[in-house]
């Protein structure tokens, strides 16, 4: 499949600094399609959502086109896409809905891969309810997380699993069908943490058995907001706080205040500038041509992500902590001479964005061994080239022969 990177870097004003990014799992650049869609929506007439006049239909519009956006980026159905203003609140705020159902002695299992933003919220939850927290082991040596090591945690006390898509520190992408498929056996919620992986692979919630799949535009060329993917009849049967006179209706109910349009609509927009990343027939339909560019996307930046990988081995005194068979493009480095904050400044001195730190991964951070320092991480995102990949590691031969 053809993926025109020049074509797709020439759509990112931030590119043409000269910067090469490697920063893409803090947060994407952002290209012109999306600042214009916030720029419209927000210059547009707008109102509370309704159907009655001009600035209610364009506001309800927004949020239409908005759900069955992402809809068709996820594989889930419209009518359980939430609003949220990130995946952190979104994972807090579910997390105290879902154990208004828990008891005392019930079980819930967050695991060492993850994100502190899918750890935390189950863990608070859990407590305030008397409920247990059991933990999924993965292998420090591999960074592997199977399905075997989730299956020695459930016990028929399990209420809900919370895993990630996809580490944010070290890449591992865990077998989430099968996780899933383990959770429900064992009559448990699945609940995945999607936001590193959606920048990186097509995805299919209906496929992955997901209950909820959480993730953030942001990380994929979209404004600063959070989204949750959850199954509409899981969704009715939930009751969280609101206010007495807001809707019932779902996904209104999960979503507090009126809602940002112009956020919505920069989100729609990041989908459909998916949707064209790569070549497709105007026959396919956006959900065809969103996984059609994801697998370009995954291709590309996979080859890159080799170029990188065997450049670096190639260095001394760098370790390469990314060793999951099946991960995203995702590099944690650690240095036997230097500090990893160091690397990270000589870099940006020389244009190259490689920022160091644990990125709030806190639990696999120390699992590895590395405290709650971490390394220095080298992610990819789809406008990466070829010259951003040797330009890091020229930058990389140049930081371990200084002194």
């Amino acid at each position: 499949m053809i993926y025109d990177i020049d074509r797709v870097r020439a759509q990112f004003p931030a590119l043409s600094r000269g910067v090469a990014h490697f920063d893409g799992p803090g947060g994407s650049q952002v290209p012109v399609a999306v600042a214009d869609a916030i720029r419209s929506a927000l210059l547009s007439p707008m109102a509370n959502r309704g159907r009655v006049t001009e600035a209610e239909r364009i506001s309800d519009d927004h949020v239409l086109t908005y759900r069955q956006a992402m809809a068709d980026l996820l594989n889930a159905d419209e009518r359980g896409i939430v609003f949220g203003r990130s995946m952190t609140q979104l994972t807090f705020d579910f997390s105290r809905t879902l154990a208004k159902g828990w008891d005392e002695g019930d079980e819930i299992v967050v695991s060492r891969l993850d994100h502190d933003a899918n750890v935390r919220p189950w863990v608070y939850a859990a407590d305030a309810v008397g409920a247990t927290v059991r933990w999924i082991d993965f292998d420090p040596e591999t960074g592997e997380l199977t399905a075997e090591d989730v299956a020695r945690v459930l016990t028929d006390r399990t209420r809900l699993v919370a895993v990630t898509g996809a580490s944010n520190l070290i890449g591992t992408r865990p077998e989430l069908s099968a996780i899933g498929r383990i959770a429900h056996d064992a009559g448990a919620l699945f609940y995945v943490d999607g936001v590193h992986l959606a920048a990186h692979a097509p995805l299919d919630v209906a496929a992955i058995g997901a209950d909820f799949f959480a993730c953030s535009p942001y990380k994929f060329f979209g404004p600063h907001c959070g989204v949750l993917a959850g199954r509409p009849e899981l969704l009715e049967g939930l009751r969280p706080d609101k206010l007495e006179p807001s809707t019932n209706q779902i996904p209104e109910r999960f979503e507090l205040g009126t809602l940002p349009y112009e956020l919505m609509a920069g989100t729609t927009a990041a989908v459909d500038f998916i949707a064209e990343l790569a070549p497709a027939s105007a026959a396919a339909s956006r959900r065809q041509r969103v996984v059609d560019s994801m697998t370009a996307v995954e291709e590309h930046e996979d080859a890159l992500r080799i170029r990188i990988e065997d450049g670096i081995r190639q260095l001394p005194g760098i370790t390469i902590r990314s060793r999951a068979q099946r991960r995203t493009p995702t590099l944690l480095l650690t240095f036997d001479r230097h500090a990893n904050s160091e690397a990270y400044e000589f870099l940006a001195k020389l244009g190259v964005n490689a920022p160091a730190g644990a990125f709030y991964a806190l639990e696999p951070s120390r699992h590895l061994g590395l405290g709650d320092t971490g390394g220095m991480r080298v992610g990819l995102a789809p406008y990466n080239n070829t010259e951003d990949a040797d330009r890091l590691l020229d930058g990389l031969a140049r930081f371990v022969e200084s002194p």
